[in-house]
C-alpha cells in the first residue's frame, strides 16, 4: 500500500511539472512578459551604451512590435 501511494505521488510531481512547464512556455512568449523584459534592456542599454547590445536589443524590439501592441519606439545606436 505505501509503495502504491508513493508512485501516485511521483505521477502527481510528474504531471504538475509538466503543466507548469507547459504554462511558463506559454508565459514566456507573451507580448507582456516580452514588454517587460525589453523595457529591462532599454534602461540597461542607458548605462552601458553598448552598440553590440543596442543592435540586438533593436532587433528585439522589431520583432515584439510586428506581433505585439504598444508598439515600442526603435533606439538610435549611432
Amino acid at each position: 500500500m505505501t509503495l502504491q501511494k508513493i508512485k501516485s505521488i511521483r505521477n502527481l510531481i510528474f504531471i504538475s511539472a509538466g503543466v507548469f512547464v507547459v504554462i511558463f512556455g506559454f508565459a514566456v512568449s507573451s507580448c507582456g512578459i516580452q514588454h517587460i523584459i525589453i523595457i529591462h534592456d532599454l534602461k540597461s542599454y542607458d548605462v552601458s551604451f553598448d552598440p553590440d547590445f543596442c543592435a540586438s536589443l533593436v532587433e528585439k524590439i522589431n520583432l515584439f512590435n510586428d506581433d505585439c501592441e504598444p508598439k515600442v519606439e526603435i533606439i538610435d545606436c549611432g
